[in-house]
């Protein structure tokens, strides 16, 4: 969802790819229903290990971060060129276990809040604040703030 969010609300400005440590085989159906609903077009989405991001050769990154609240705990691999990073834990979706509309309110509610901080960042000047002003605001944002 923050892939699609990002890379919807970032324009030119930013390219997103969303990966994790334990991957997937598929992106989960309630993530592809939300995001169709929200008039995404998710063809080409794929669940992504983080080591393909962690390459010799893989896209450059400015920023990284980690949204699952499981993923704060974990030892992330060392990124090419120190991107600043930032925790915007949220609570995983695809692990709520109950009734199919329960579960698509927990994605809702996943989308809205990732929703919300994306559009936080972007109200940032990012061309004009120093990496340290920079990293306070992201952690800020992450943690429900401003």
């Amino acid at each position: 969802m923050a892939e699609a969010i990002l890379n919807r609300l970032g324009g030119d400005r930013f390219r997103a790819l969303s990966a994790g440590s334990h991957p997937k085989l598929t992106v989960h159906p309630l993530t592809l229903r939300l995001l169709q609903e929200h008039r995404y077009d998710v063809t080409g989405f794929r669940s992504k290990s983080w080591d393909e991001l962690a390459v010799p050769g893989a896209p450059p990154l400015d920023f990284v971060f980690t949204v699952c609240d499981s993923a704060a705990g974990e030892t992330c691999p060392v990124w090419p060129g120190q991107p600043v990073t930032a925790h915007w834990g949220v609570e995983d979706p695809a692990a709520f276990k109950g009734p199919e509309d329960e579960q698509l309110a927990v994605f809702r509610r996943v989308y809205a809040q990732l929703d919300r901080r994306t559009h936080l960042l972007m109200a940032l000047p990012l061309g004009s604040l120093e990496r340290l002003s920079l990293q306070r605001e992201l952690d800020t944002i992450g943690k429900g703030g401003r």
